[in-house]
């Protein structure tokens, strides 16, 4: 009965009972019963302020900042102007507007760490222009649902700052930890659209642009490409930390959107703040939920029993890890990413980190990347919902064109999983190691 908790969270999710709810109802549960351990009244007290305590980190203050700030670029015009800037530069290749769609969501993803955001932003945007040219509507959608899941990858990302809460690592040093990771699967998937490109003869976007056309498109993406630079050259170099450069962030998409672009009147201020501050509410909610599901299943020692089971079917450090990634990608066709971390987080570092000596940094970023490209994996994968609201084509017509885009996504995580360099060059170079 030691494990009852998770059983009882399971079935939560097979009714469809939302995530939070699910945790916190699974917890209360087991304490109430007192299934799997020696539980009583006072307990709940601990259950409440676990909750309490999760969601009213100093650090996870970034959090809503870093939304707020996406929120406001994306309503300020600035995936328009990205989405141009993109074209400028790539546009004349075959396939170029397919090209163009990937290369704004590794822009985009600078801004608002959110593969959601991106699918909605450029999807609404490109997939209808590229059936314009001649692209079919479930390959335009695959290619925008593949892409966006750069979003979490390239900092800032959320469900980094989430880990970093959780388990104790250096925010700073995962940023830098997954750029190289991001970059490699946006060069994957331009790799797939090329050969894609030549299969089927796909249209070229525009002629190829002159270096002045290139320029003015810079100038006027000009304040969007300063947000990355500002926000990642402040935090490696330890000029400031996460939470302050979120709230520069958020600070600095406020004045660009509102009184350099233009794009906001201060009368549409009240949505974008009331959409931001709905998002967050969401997500430091499901963190505090988390944090006491987290507490419980310390109290009846989850992690040490999957670390003797798991260690006990192997001590090959290759095998064990490749066993990882099977497990992550199944778990992240069920379940969103925040909460995957959140969940599992805590307990299989008790056998990568602890046990098999993985470094932190490692562990983290394959970690992360794995549950984020869970968002594109069917059944559950939020952006293949979000593909096909945008583009009207089935959920699961729009899973079989992305497969090939999927394949090219997993061989990353399986090269960074099995070849550290790729995540801890930068982190290494930086000092921040």
């Amino acid at each position: 009965m030691q494990v009852a908790f998770l059983w009882i969270f399971l079935l939560a999710l097979a009714l469809s009972v939302p995530v939070v709810f699910g945790l916190i109802g699974a917890t209360g549960l087991v304490m109430v019963l007192d299934l799997g351990g020696d539980f009583d009244a006072r307990d709940l007290n601990s259950v409440v302020s676990q909750i309490w305590s999760g969601m009213s980190s100093v650090p996870l203050m970034a959090l809503p900042m870093f939304i707020l700030a996406g929120e406001l670029m994306n309503t300020g015009g600035i995936t328009r102007r990205l989405v141009a800037f993109s074209q400028t530069l790539i546009g004349h290749l075959r396939g170029g507007l397919a090209h163009v769609n990937i290369l704004s969501s590794v822009l985009f993803a600078g801004l608002s760490g959110s593969a959601v955001a991106d699918t909605s932003a450029l999807g609404s945007m490109l997939v209808p222009e590229m059936e314009r040219q001649g692209y079919t509507r479930r390959f335009a959608a695959a290619v925008t649902a593949a892409s966006s899941v750069i979003g979490p990858i390239i900092p800032p990302s959320g469900i980094m700052i989430i880990y970093a809460f959780i388990m104790g690592v250096s925010p700073a040093a995962l940023f830098a930890g997954g750029i190289v990771p991001g970059l490699m699967i946006g060069a994957g998937l331009m790799g797939v659209t090329w050969l894609y490109a030549r299969r089927y003869d796909f249209p070229v976007a525009n002629r190829r642009a002159t270096l002045r056309e290139v320029g003015q498109a810079g100038r006027r993406t000009i304040w969007a490409l300063l947000t990355p630079v500002i926000l990642l050259g402040g935090i490696l170099s330890g000029l400031f930390t996460p939470t302050e450069a979120a709230g520069i962030a958020a600070a600095y998409a406020l004045v660009v959107a509102v009184f350099v672009l233009r794009e906001i009147r201060l009368a549409e201020l009240g949505a974008v703040f009331t959409r931001a501050a709905v998002a967050s509410g969401v997500i430091l909610l499901l963190i505090g939920a988390a944090k006491a599901f987290g507490w419980v299943a310390d109290q009846v020692g989850a992690a040490q029993m999957l670390a003797d089971l798991m260690l006990g079917l192997t001590q090959n450090r290759l095998l064990l890890l490749i066993v990882l990634n099977i497990l992550l990608l199944i778990v992240g066709m069920f379940l969103d990413a925040g909460p995957a971390i959140l969940i599992l987080g805590p307990i299989l570092s008790e056998v990568y980190v602890d046990q098999l000596g993985v470094d932190p940094v490692h562990f983290a970023i394959v970690m992360c990347v794995n549950v984020t490209v869970g968002l594109a994996t069917p059944p559950m994968g939020l952006v293949l919902f979000a593909a096909s609201s945008i583009s009207g084509e089935r959920v699961e017509t729009i899973a079989r064109a992305l497969l090939p885009f999927l394949a090219v996504e997993i061989a990353v995580i399986f090269v960074i999983t099995l070849w550290p360099a790729p995540v801890l060059f930068l982190p290494r170079i930086m000092g921040l190691l």
